[in-house]
């Protein structure tokens, strides 16, 4: 019984899944408990009949599937751009001193920009269709994503760096023997992390020219409509689409970063 509240435990496979089926059945149980007997009104928590109830709507007559491609399509290209400027400008910050400097502050302070007050701006660069969407979406990821890419070079430990010098290694060498690898490493994790902020601005991105569709102009005009069951349903459509957008991502670890998981 010990293992299971040991302080940065770990537990087997197979106790890892029944303790996540448990909590699964248990949070089920609440919110079908908190329905029936009506705690809670259907305005804040939809019976959970209802919501399943709602896909057959959703699928028919609001090409539920044909939303779900374009907000994905929309999230897979503005996290792409961020991470191609992010990463770049981020290992030019944090090797160079001068740049660092001239920028990190600026950088730092980038992660206080309330998003949502800068919709107008991008609807002004970039008008109202798909290009305002996804600057909109890379932004928002890569204003935090920047300084995680300089403060992974700073935790690169210096004797790698110094060993490579001590070797007769250029500073080329020394950025593609040494910092590349070990900041890509780190920062794939924090990439899969931080990926996840594009499906909360999503909303914000789509209700701009809703006409054009996608999961979160659907949420925008259920919630108008007062159709919380489908807001729910909505709502789960999402982390669906997460968690299996990060098993992707920890696959892809396994294949690019094989030393991380030889002990797991």
């Amino acid at each position: 019984m010990k293992k299971y509240f040991k302080l940065r435990g770990e537990l087997s496979s197979t106790s890892n899944t029944t303790i996540g089926l448990i909590g699964l059945l248990f949070f089920s149980s609440m919110w079908l408990l908190i329905s029936q007997m009506g705690w809670l009104p259907k305005t804040i928590l939809p019976h959970p009949f209802d919501v399943i109830a709602s896909y057959k709507t959703l699928h028919f007559e609001k090409f539920l599937v044909r939303n779900i491609a374009y907000s994905i399509k929309l999230n897979y290209l503005g996290y792409l751009e961020a991470v191609a400027i992010a990463v770049p400008v981020g290992f030019i910050i944090g090797l160079f001193p001068f740049f660092r400097a001239l920028l990190s502050k600026y950088v730092d302070a980038a992660r206080f920009i309330p998003l949502t007050a800068v919709t107008g701006i991008f609807i002004a660069w970039f008008g109202i269709g798909n290009a305002m969407k996804i600057q909109f979406l890379a932004f928002g990821i890569f204003v935090y994503l920047l300084p995680i890419v300089v403060q992974r070079i700073a935790e690169v430990p210096k004797v790698y760096e110094q060993m490579v010098k001590t070797l007769g290694g250029t500073n080329w060498q020394s950025i593609r023997y040494v910092f590349v690898p070990h900041v890509m490493s780190k920062l794939f994790d924090d990439i899969r992390v931080i990926v996840a902020i594009s499906w909360t601005y999503i909303i914000i991105a789509e209700m701009v020219n809703s006409q054009d569709g996608g999961i979160g102009a659907m949420i925008f005009a259920a919630a108008r409509q007062s159709k919380y069951e489908q807001v729910f349903a909505l709502l789960l459509v999402i982390v669906l689409i997460g968690i299996i957008q990060d098993k992707i991502f920890l696959y892809l670890d396994k294949i690019l970063f094989p030393h991380k998981h030889i002990n797991k």
